[in-house]
């Protein structure tokens, strides 16, 4: 016995079938298309409501809703309607105050506002503040830092520099040569403990200075290698821009990998330590890659220049 009220047939001409199909197997459709897009498939097949649930993997009431939807609307009633959403609780004004607030004051007892104090100062709610924060790139918690050279031969030392890197000279070497000074041989007082699945390596806070060395090196450009010999072809770098010197880039290298985490009992397992990293990182070195032309090096120094003009600086 069939009781309810009969279904309305589900009939698709070729071409709306051959849509409908493509739909499904397409792998770049939303999912939810594809789901509804099948449905429509299987009800026109005349399998009913509650097998189409079963098999499609979704509520009895939802088939029948996507079902209406397309014997009411066609093909476009099977896309996502438009929701209106909930109407917008700050308007445009009150965005400008705060970012003006934000950019060109500061609060009476600190040097910076915070998400907290500058909701509070604002009568907004914090999460308004960081939406817009992070809608206009503001972070006034971050700093960000700069030191410009004083040397009064800036501009030609770094087109001397640049264009070492750039176009070295034929058969010559260029080293990039430097030291890093006051390398501490450092231990921890009690043994570190293991890394695991779930949990840090754990060291001990506090540790014991067993003496210091200082690193001489000399960067090949032309093969990355670091090297402990020293040549008259010297070029210096300005002052306050060892930032153009490549072998910084390798004494950060070395720093990371060899010395910051490491723990020595002494000046002499320190150097060996050093002196292990430099053979295997000479094994197997490249080239730093320098694209920086000094005309690009000086128009970025000038726009910092330009930021900062005005500021006492």
């Amino acid at each position: 016995m069939i009781t309810g009220r009969p279904k309305k047939p589900v009939i698709l001409p070729q071409e709306i079938r051959e849509q409908l199909s493509a739909i499904v197997n397409s792998r770049s459709s939303p999912h939810g298309l594809v789901r509804r897009a099948r449905i429509v498939l299987l009800a026109a097949d005349g399998i009913s409501n509650n097998a189409i649930a079963e098999r499609v993997g979704i509520s009895h009431q939802m088939v029948c809703h996507w079902r209406k939807r397309y014997l009411e609307q066609g093909l476009s009633g099977l896309h996502d309607e438009l929701r209106p959403g909930r109407p917008r609780s700050i308007s445009d004004e009150e965005v400008a105050t705060l970012v003006r607030k934000t950019l060109e004051t500061k609060p009476r007892d600190g040097t910076h506002w915070t998400v907290r104090t500058v909701a509070k100062d604002s009568e907004l709610s914090r999460t308004t503040v960081h939406r817009i924060w992070q809608a206009f790139g503001l972070q006034p918690h971050r700093q960000r830092h700069f030191k410009l050279s004083t040397d009064p031969f800036f501009v030609e030392k770094v087109r001397d520099i640049a264009g070492l890197y750039l176009n070295p000279p034929d058969k010559a070497m260029v080293l990039c040569v430097d030291e890093k000074s006051e390398i501490q041989a450092l231990d921890r007082t009690q043994p570190r403990l293991p890394m695991g699945l779930g949990y840090l390596e754990g060291v001990t806070h506090d540790y014991v200075r067993n003496g210091t060395t200082t690193l001489f090196a000399a960067l090949d450009i032309a093969n990355g290698q670091v090297l402990t010999a020293c040549k008259n072809q010297v070029h210096y770098t300005p002052t306050y821009a060892s930032w153009l010197n490549q072998v910084e880039i390798w004494f950060n290298i070395i720093t990371q990998r060899a010395i910051r985490r490491g723990t020595f009992k002494s000046v002499k397992e320190l150097i060996a330590k050093i002196e292990q990293f430099v053979a295997e990182y000479n094994s197997n070195s490249h080239p730093f890659s320098w694209t920086a032309t000094a005309d690009s090096i000086l128009e970025k120094v000038k726009r910092l220049c330009q930021r900062i003009s005005g500021t006492g600086h």
